[in-house]
């Protein structure tokens, strides 16, 4: 049977969350497969795999088959004026994995929102991660939110700039004991050790968790995180997102390039997560840009393994005969499509085609 004739999950993946984004004003953002391999170099630490696949170009320059899209969009973003410009992708990156040796072609699709923002902005971001997680997951789905400003206001108050990042490393693999200890050597004073690590063991639905983020939210910093977290609980709940919604602090990113919510999203039945996202306003300081971003990527590798679909190549196979009306048998299979069915038209049954439902179309439009 030929691989081109299936719908992989993937594909249809894409058209769903393509569509999702174009239905709330964001705009299709196309891109050449490669950069100049500079633009990588310089932002190496932001990617998700440090390989890069460069080769010369014929001017001599050397280019890189792009790793990432975000860097991308973010060196050619123009928002206006106290505006924002609102961007969605279906774009390959090719890059290695931890599950694989050599490089790969990953498809991704995702949106980046750059501009002036504010918590409507960021919340409508929010709320279309969960919405992709409940399209792809038939609504099972959880996403976890972090703040990174509730992070590095308790890190900014530990000297090391070493011992920081090992906390960091340490708070995202929840190793309360490593905190501990970390802090004892450095000095820390009993307080904040503390601090950090009931922050490393929270892990909740909001209305759980937020109330005990009240007494580890001191400082500015801090404080000013935790209401942007409340107004964004407020948002998702609003929209009915709540179910799927847990409050987590380990997953605090490099603090060069993030600086505001951060967030995964996971499906049942993968081990890793499908979604990341979160707010990059340094990275656009970093790169020359002024005002702030948010955005997210979907891998949709990831939902290959899920399995689902394997079973079935379409719902209704719909066999005619030769001297069958084409247009009453055009009518029928639209008919069948517009019940949300998958809809395969042939005369006789197809080698190897696996289908939920055999129609077979008589005239009249009686099957």
């Amino acid at each position: 049977m030929e691989g081109s004739l299936i719908w992989r999950a993937d594909e249809r993946a894409g058209l769903l969350l393509r569509e999702l984004y174009r239905r709330h004003g964001y705009l299709p953002y196309r891109m050449s497969r490669f950069e100049p391999y500079d633009l990588y170099r310089k932002n190496r630490s932001f990617l998700v795999s440090e390989n890069i696949l460069t080769f010369t170009d014929t001017d001599g320059r050397l280019m890189a088959l792009k790793p990432d899209v975000t860097l991308s969009i973010v060196k050619n973003a123009q928002p206006p004026a106290g505006g924002l410009e609102k961007v969605y992708y279906h774009e390959n990156v090719y890059r290695t994995t931890a599950a694989a040796l050599g490089f790969r072609e990953i498809m991704q699709t995702g949106l980046e929102c750059i501009g002036s923002l504010d918590l409507a902005a960021m919340g409508e971001v929010l709320s279309l991660a969960s919405e992709s997680l409940r399209l792809l997951g038939g609504g099972r789905y959880l996403l976890d939110l972090g703040h990174i400003g509730l992070v590095s206001g308790l890190l900014e108050q530990v000297r090391e700039e070493s011992v920081r990042e090992q906390l960091l490393a340490e708070l995202g693999r929840k190793n309360v004991p490593a905190i501990d200890r970390l802090c004892a050597q450095a000095g820390v004073n009993r307080e904040l050790s503390d601090r950090l690590c009931r922050l490393a063991r929270l892990y909740g639905p909001p209305e759980e968790v937020l109330p005990r983020l009240e007494e580890l939210a001191s400082g500015e910093r801090p404080a000013a995180a935790l209401e942007e977290l409340k107004g964004l609980c407020r948002i998702m709940e609003r929209l009915g997102f709540s179910e799927g919604l847990r409050l987590d602090f380990s997953i605090a990113n490099d603090m060069r390039y993030y600086n505001g919510i951060i967030f995964r999203g996971y499906l049942p039945g993968l081990a890793s997560g499908v979604l990341a996202g979160g707010r990059y306003d340094n990275l656009l300081r970093r790169m020359g840009k002024t005002g702030q971003a948010i955005g997210f990527a979907v891998y949709l590798d990831q939902l290959e393994r899920l399995g689902e679909e394997s079973e079935y190549d379409v719902d209704v196979l719909l066999l005619y005969r030769p001297e069958a009306d084409p247009a009453a048998v055009a009518v029928r299979a639209a008919a069948l499509a517009g019940e949300g069915k998958s809809v395969r038209m042939e005369r006789e049954v197809p080698q190897g085609l696996r289908w939920r439902e055999l129609v077979r179309f008589e005239e009249g439009g009686q099957t």
